[in-house]
């Protein structure tokens, strides 16, 4: 039975509508009725033999995702569009939906199931233009949450110690110290029960040493309840996360490029981030993460591509956020392709920061100067590094690239340098390399920026997407499936009327693997020295600091 396809049909609209325009959304509907996501919203809406009969479903849900994808993301939007837009009061069949309608849809339809009715659409959208997505890009960025950032609550660890101290402390002096731990944060349940023995006490016959006693208990009673304060604040923030907010206790304190209000430099902000997967300029997946950073979401975001299509992709494209031993190691194990970059990329391709030594087949490892160093091992020297080794290189007197080698040693004394090295993260980055380096690395890695960072400015400019408007975790997922939901619908239009292009650059037949540039050994000697080299404010500060001290020494004698 058709759904998104049955409308009711007419010799002649009061209103003017276009043909073409017509035929495109015949065209978006007939794809929503493939997708099969109709089978979603027959799981909530169940026909009805009585009452008032309710409004179509699923040409509520075709206005939702028109509305997302060409300027009416929100539900007084969305309400203006039906009554005043031709475009909407084609798709819903001249029905004017309040904006009550349109939350109540969402929250009841579209948020229980908003990874299936995002997958199923999406898949529908790629097997119309006949593409799929083997090669796929990752990208994050933050948007910033709704509540207002004065509003920021710090995680208590530091406060919620001391107090811990204080109790102990307090305790000892009432010899009710036994069973308490030493060097820990202990719950608040054990100071009630302390508190509860301290009750318990004798009194004591003289009048001072009884309100001695009294105001104990009485400091011991606020400590209780500051223990409660702190670990409701901790429990809120959970155990990835320092910081939340009163009005949205989802949001994490987070550091943005741009302030929302005045335009100014980067703040801290109530904000979330959001992790997009991109292939053939369409998101195929995403990920609503707490997390500050990308390097932790990587796992995370692939494992929700593999819930959604059964599959990992092939190829996968990052930028340096990404570079870790952990996401290497997962894509090694999955069979994905990974054109990964690690933290110094840009340093080793420039020449400004070239690695100082680099992993050998044999298990060794040759410096920068081409030298190679022996493992060796060390008892007197603890590893800085988890399944870290230690290599000896003997420099040569002569050596060019022995100030920039010893840059971050206090004693350049000696004729040895020792390296330590985790050797599986070293092979894993050389081998990221190598494939970035390749024609294949090339053409993934020109194609991520023109991919990933269009997606981010349609949805910033073209689609007026700066700030979430939903509080909670939950909600805010929704809402970013269907402002993702809505850019991969402008794109299908635009495939529509054959002004995109689907097929990005390729690699020509004969292109060279790209190099590094050579590292010139007197530039970074020089770099190295110029750093080492105090600023003229700080020469006059160092010598203002003398004379004063000089001053006052001979002034008291």
């Amino acid at each position: 039975m058709p759904h998104f396809t049955t409308k009711q049909g007419a010799l002649f609209y009061c209103y003017a509508i276009d043909v073409e325009q017509t035929a495109k959304i015949d065209k978006f509907l007939k794809i929503l009725e493939d997708s099969g996501v109709a089978e979603i919203i027959d799981r909530v809406f169940v026909e009805k033999d009585f009452g008032r009969p309710g409004l179509n479903p699923y040409l509520l849900f075709a206005a939702i995702v028109y509305g997302f994808a060409f300027g009416s993301p929100t539900l007084r939007e969305l309400e203006t569009s039906c009554a005043y837009d031709v475009r909407f009061m084609y798709i819903t069949n001249g029905v004017q939906p309040d904006h009550s309608s349109f939350s109540r849809f969402i929250n009841k339809v579209i948020k229980p199931y908003t990874d299936e009715i995002f997958s199923k659409v999406t898949k529908a959208y790629l097997k119309f233009c006949q593409i799929t997505n083997e090669e796929c890009h990752i990208d994050g960025t933050k948007f910033e949450a709704r509540p207002n950032k004065y509003k920021v609550v710090w995680k208590p660890t530091t406060f919620h110690t001391k107090l811990c101290g204080k109790v102990r402390t307090l305790l000892k002096n009432l010899s009710l110290d036994a069973s308490v731990p030493d060097n820990d944060i202990f719950p608040s349940i054990l100071i009630a029960n302390k508190l509860h023995e301290a009750e318990d006490l004798p009194r004591p016959e003289n009048i001072k040493e009884c309100k001695i006693l009294d105001t104990k208990l009485e400091n011991l009673e606020g400590y209780l309840f500051k223990a409660l304060e702190y670990e409701e604040k901790e429990a809120i923030c959970g155990v990835n996360r320092n910081s939340y907010y009163k009005t949205d206790h989802d949001a994490t304190a987070m550091c943005l490029k741009e302030d929302y209000y005045s335009g100014l430099g980067s703040n801290l902000h109530a904000a979330y981030q959001m992790q997009t997967v991109v292939s053939h300029g369409f998101v195929v997946s995403y990920y609503v993460s707490q997390d500050r950073t990308d390097v932790y979401t990587f796992i995370p975001t692939l494992n929700r591509f593999h819930e959604m299509y059964g599959c990992y992709p092939k190829r996968i494209t990052a930028d340096a956020g990404y570079g870790c031993k952990d996401n290497y190691k997962f894509c090694r194990d999955n069979n994905i392709e990974a054109f990964i970059k690690y933290q110094n990329w840009t340093g080793e391709a420039s020449g400004r920061r070239p690695t100082t030594y680099e992993l050998q087949p044999d298990g060794l490892i040759k410096c920068v100067n081409g030298i190679i160093g022996q493992r060796v091992e060390l008892k007197d020297r603890h590893h800085k590094i988890k399944n870290g080794s230690f290599f000896r290189v003997i420099c040569p007197k002569n050596c060019p690239f022995m100030t920039y080698c010893r840059r971050y040693m206090k004693e350049l004394t000696g004729s040895e340098k020792i390296f330590e090295v985790d050797t599986e993260y070293q092979k894993l980055k050389q081998e990221a390399r190598d494939r970035l380096l390749s024609p294949k690395g090339i053409e993934m890695r020109i194609n991520r920026s023109c991919q990933i960072e269009g997606v981010y400015g349609i949805e910033k400019y073209n689609m007026s997407y700066g700030r979430i408007r939903r509080v909670g975790i939950s909600r805010v997922k929704t809402e970013y499936m269907l402002t993702i939901l809505g850019l991969n619908t402008r794109k299908l239009f635009r495939v529509f009327d054959g002004r995109t292009n689907l097929n990005y650059w390729k690699a020509p037949e004969g292109l060279q693997p790209e190099k590094f540039k050579k590292p010139s050994a007197k530039r970074l000697t020089a770099r190295v020295l110029k750093k080492k080299t105090a600023q003229p404010n700080e020469i006059a500060k160092n010598s203002y600091k003398n004379k004063y001290k000089s001053t006052k020494s001979k002034g008291c004698q």
